[in-house]
C-alpha cells in the first residue's frame, strides 16, 4: 500500500475536505461554544435578577410589616390610649364621654389604609362598650389560634401570626402599669397588598413565605396545597431548579422568617435550548448546501481540465488542434487561451521555418546596407559644410557681404551641429550658436528684429544640455516677432537666482491668449505625443531626463503683449 500524498486526491475531494476542516469543523464548534456561553451566561443572569428580585420581595415586604409595626408601637405608647383602658367607669355615659375626648387617637389606622386593613384593640376591662376598634376581650375571642399563639409569648414587641388567610401583627397594651387589665392590639395586614407584592415581585418562579421552623404560610404556588401546613423541607420540586433563600435578621417580629424561592431551570433556558435546535439545523444546511455547490464547481473544473489534457496528448503526436473557446474568464478559461496560442505559435513556428530562413538572409542584406548609408551620411554633411563655404566666398568676391556674413553665421551653425558630440555644452557655446541664430534672423526681418544680450560672467562656464535655448529664441522670432506690426525686440538674460541658473527669454510678440497657453502647456508636461511644436517639446523631454524634477519651466503670455520663458535649472550639473 502506497503512502498518502495529497496530491493522490482529486480536486473535488480537496476542495470538499478543505471545506469541512477549515469552514464547517470551525463554525459547529464556533456555534457550541457560544451556545454554551450563551447558555452559562444568560443562566447566572437569570439567577441574578432572581436573587435581585426576592431581595426586593423581602425589603418591600418588611416595609410593609414594619408599617404595621410602627402603628402597634404608637398605641402602646399613647398615654391617652393607655388610660383609656386602664380606667374603672362609673357609668356607660362616663365611658362614652371619655371615648369621645380620645377618638383622635385612632387616626393613626386610617392613614395606613393601604398597609393595613383592620385595626382592633382588645380588653378585658368590663367597663369599656365595643366602640369603635375597642372590642371588649371575649370568651371566643380567647379561644381563637391567634389569642393562643399569642398567649403562649410574653414580649412586649408585636408578635407576627397569621390568623385564617391573614396576616397580623399583636401586642400588648401594658406600657402603663395600672389595674391590671389586659389589653392588646390586633392589626391586621392588607392581603390585597401583599398579593400584589409577590404579583409584581418579577421573581419567574414560586415563592414560599416560611415561618422560622420552615411551615409555609403563604405563597404564590397554586399548584402547591401550602394551607395544609407544608414545609420546605417537604416541598416537591422540578429536578432541574434553583432554590433561593432570603431570611429576616435583626428583626424581634420577623427574626427567623424567610422568603424561598424556586425556580425551574428549563423555564428560562427554553428559548436557549430552542436555538440549539436551530445551531443544528443550519450546521445540516451549512453541510449539505456547500456540498452540492463544491460538486458543482468541482465538475466544471474537471470536465475542462480533461479537455485540457487530451488536447495537450494530440498536440505531442504533432495534431496541432486548438480548444473551443467558450465565454469561462477563470483561471481555467485563461489557461485553455494559453494553450490554443501556444499551439498555434508552435504550428506557426514548425510550418514558418524555412519562411525565417529567408527573413534571416534578408535581414542579413539589410545589414550590409544600413552600414553602406552610414557611410554616406558621413560624407554628406561634410559636402554640404564645403558647398556653403564655396558660396559664401563667392559672395564676397562680389561684393555681397550681407549675404557672405548670413551665409557664415548658417556655416558655423551647421558645423556645431555636426561637430558636437557631446550631450552637454557651456552656456558660453550655447550663446554663441543662439547668435548666429539671431544674425540669420535678422538677415530675415531686417531692421524689424532687434536682440539684447545679458548674461552674466559666473555662468559663462556653467554646463547645459546641448541646444537648450535654442528653441525657445527660434520660437520667439518665428511665432512671436513675424506678425508683429512693429518692431520686433527679444531679450535673454541668463544669471543665478538663488540655487540655480536662471534662462529668461522675452519678446514684444503678438503672444497668445490664455486658452492656447493653458494647451501649450499641458501638450509639454502631459503630453507624450510629438505635436506641432517639436522643438520645444525635445527640449522639455531632454530637461525631464536630465534633471528629473530639479528644474523649473514656466511660460507667461498675454495676447498682444508679448510671451516670457523662464527657465531654472540646477548649478554644477555637468552631465556626467
Amino acid at each position: 500500500m502506497g503512502r498518502f500524498h495529497w496530491n493522490h486526491l482529486k480536486l473535488r475531494d480537496k476542495l470538499l475536505l478543505m471545506y469541512i476542516l477549515c469552514v464547517f469543523i470551525p463554525i459547529v464548534l464556533t456555534n457550541i461554544v457560544f451556545y454554551n456561553v450563551t447558555t452559562t451566561n444568560i443562566k447566572n443572569q437569570k439567577s441574578h435578577d432572581a436573587d435581585i428580585a426576592l431581595e426586593k420581595l423581602q425589603g418591600e415586604l418588611r416595609a410593609v410589616i414594619d408599617e404595621a409595626a410602627g402603628i402597634s408601637y404608637l398605641y402602646y405608647i399613647d398615654p391617652l390610649l393607655n388610660q383609656l383602658l386602664d380606667r374603672n367607669y362609673e357609668s356607660q355615659i362616663e365611658y362614652v364621654e371619655a371615648f369621645n375626648n380620645t377618638r383622635s387617637i385612632f387616626n393613626k389606622s386610617e392613614q395606613a389604609y393601604k398597609t393595613t386593613s383592620a385595626t382592633v384593640i382588645y380588653t378585658d376591662n368590663p367597663t369599656i362598650l365595643s366602640s369603635g376598634p375597642i372590642m371588649p376581650l371575649s370568651d371566643t375571642d380567647k379561644e381563637t389560634d391567634w389569642y393562643r399563639e399569642f398567649m403562649k409569648t410574653n414580649v412586649s414587641y408585636p408578635l407576627f401570626i397569621q390568623d385564617n388567610d391573614t396576616f397580623s401583627l399583636v401586642q400588648r397594651l401594658n406600657y402603663v402599669k395600672g389595674n391590671g387589665y389586659t389589653s392588646l392590639i390586633k392589626i391586621d395586614l392588607n392581603m390585597a397588598t401583599i398579593k400584589q407584592l409577590f404579583a409584581i415581585s418579577g421573581f419567574e418562579g414560586s415563592i414560599y413565605f416560611a415561618k422560622p421552623d420552615g411551615t409555609i404560610l403563604y405563597s404564590n404556588d397554586s399548584r402547591a396545597d401550602w394551607r395544609s401546613g407544608m414545609r420546605i423541607a417537604t416541598l416537591p420540586k422540578p429536578t432541574h431548579s434553583l432554590s433561593y433563600d432570603k431570611v429576616y435578621t435583626n428583626n424581634n417580629y420577623l427574626n427567623g422568617w424567610a422568603l424561598h424561592g424556586v425556580i425551574n431551570e428549563g423555564s428560562f433556558l427554553h428559548d436557549v435550548r430552542k436555538s440549539g435546535s436551530f445551531v443544528i439545523y443550519l450546521a445540516l444546511i451549512n453541510f449539505v448546501l456547500p456540498s452540492l455547490i463544491i460538486a458543482a464547481l468541482s465538475r466544471s473544473i474537471h470536465k475542462r481540465l480533461v479537455k485540457i489534457v487530451r488536447h495537450m496528448k494530440k498536440v505531442k503526436n504533432q495534431h496541432f488542434e486548438t480548444i473551443p473557446l467558450d465565454d469561462a474568464r477563470d483561471e481555467i478559461g485563461q489557461l485553455t487561451g494559453e494553450f490554443n496560442r501556444m499551439t498555434e505559435r508552435i504550428d506557426n513556428l514548425i510550418t514558418d521555418v524555412y519562411l525565417a530562413d529567408i527573413q534571416k538572409k534578408d535581414l542579413e542584406i539589410r545589414q550590409r546596407q544600413a552600414q553602406l548609408h552610414a557611410l554616406h551620411s558621413q560624407i554628406n554633411p561634410h559636402f554640404l559644410f564645403n558647398s556653403l563655404e564655396t558660396i559664401r566666398m563667392r559672395s564676397l568676391m562680389k561684393g555681397e557681404t550681407e549675404t557672405a556674413k548670413t551665409i557664415h553665421y548658417m556655416a558655423k551653425i551647421f558645423r556645431k551641429s555636426i561637430s558636437w558630440k557631446r550631450s552637454w555644452v557651456s552656456i558660453r557655446e550655447e550663446i554663441e550658436l543662439t547668435e548666429c541664430f539671431l544674425e540669420i534672423q535678422k538677415y530675415r526681418f531686417g531692421d524689424k528684429l532687434q536682440y539684447q544680450l545679458t548674461i552674466e560672467d559666473a555662468v559663462y562656464d556653467q554646463m547645459i544640455p546641448k541646444m537648450t535655448f535654442l528653441p525657445f529664441v527660434e520660437n520667439a522670432s518665428i511665432h512671436g516677432i513675424e506678425s508683429t506690426p512693429g518692431i520686433g525686440l527679444i531679450q535673454i538674460h541668463i544669471g543665478i537666482a538663488g540655487n540655480k541658473l536662471m534662462f529668461r527669454l522675452s519678446d514684444n510678440g503678438i503672444g497668445m491668449p490664455e486658452a492656447k497657453l493653458t494647451e501649450l502647456l499641458n501638450y509639454l508636461r502631459l503630453d507624450d505625443s510629438i505635436g506641432d511644436n517639436v522643438g520645444m517639446k525635445n527640449v522639455y523631454t531632454r530637461l525631464k531626463l536630465c534633471y528629473k524634477d530639479s528644474f523649473e519651466f514656466d511660460i507667461h503670455s498675454s495676447e498682444g503683449h508679448g510671451t516670457i520663458v523662464e527657465l531654472r535649472l540646477p548649478l554644477d550639473m555637468n552631465g556626467q
